[in-house]
């Protein structure tokens, strides 16, 4: 989990609202191939539970807050997002839910790589079963 990394964006002030963005390969370490965004979650539910074999992701709370908690196989650590000028950089191979959405919160994930169902690990124990695999 070292290559895991909390990213504060630029921030550009303006009385009128603030502006914050990002850019490939600038401010993210990869070029971005997919976006997508996750909204309208009822309260208590977990979304994600699974691991990337190769993709690469940035978790931005555009809006509200929610935590994402990463397992490595080994240990667990919970990141709590909940500015929108901050993202969280997650490598692949590490497994990932995130979980606690407040009411009308708003998450952007973009991913190094195209939508590949292949790509997707949903069995946690398979999970530990690679990861354990590659040490």
């Amino acid at each position: 989990m070292d290559k895991v990394q909390l990213i504060e964006l630029p921030k550009i002030l303006d009385r009128r609202g603030n502006l914050s963005f990002f850019e490939n390969a600038k401010h993210i370490p990869f070029t971005i191939q997919r976006t997508y965004w996750i909204y309208d979650v009822p309260g208590g539910e977990i979304r994600g539970s699974h691991a990337f074999k190769k993709s690469t992701e940035f978790i931005v709370a555009l809006s509200g807050s929610f935590d994402v908690v990463l397992h490595d196989g080994t240990k667990e650590k919970k990141y709590s997002l909940n500015r929108s000028y901050y993202g969280l950089y997650v490598p692949n191979m590490l497994w990932r839910r995130l979980e606690n959405f407040s009411t009308n919160s708003l998450a952007l994930i973009v991913s190094s790589i195209k939508y590949d169902k292949a790509d997707y690990i949903r069995d946690f124990n398979q999970f530990k079963t690679l990861k354990n695999a590659k040490k």
